[in-house]
């Protein structure tokens, strides 16, 4: 994904932040990330080829892979399968012709 898809990039793109602290540095930002960010950092491991995979649809649709899999993880832990996905999608295209 290129920096400047973000609409805020040029406003931003010149500022200096080599001394920004991070959000866990900061108790008072921490706690409000916390309360309203509604997400969690984790970490995981996940194959090479299907990391590969989600980078490669990100760059496709000019997203983020991490969105991509957030949401096939939603799917997935909504018991959604690829067949209701596709209907969905359809029925969305359908009504919006």
């Amino acid at each position: 994904m290129n920096n400047n898809s973000d609409p805020l990039f040029d406003r931003y793109a010149e500022m200096d932040f080599s001394d920004a602290k991070p959000v866990s540095e900061i108790p008072a930002l921490a706690k409000l990330q916390a309360e309203h960010g509604g997400k969690s950092r984790i970490t995981m491991r996940v194959d090479n080829d299907t990391l590969a995979i989600f980078k490669a649809r990100a760059e496709m649709t000019g997203g983020n892979y991490q969105t991509l899999m957030n949401e096939a993880l939603r799917q997935f832990a909504q018991g959604l399968t690829l067949a209701d996905v596709v209907r969905e999608t359809i029925r969305k295209e359908l009504h919006q012709v």
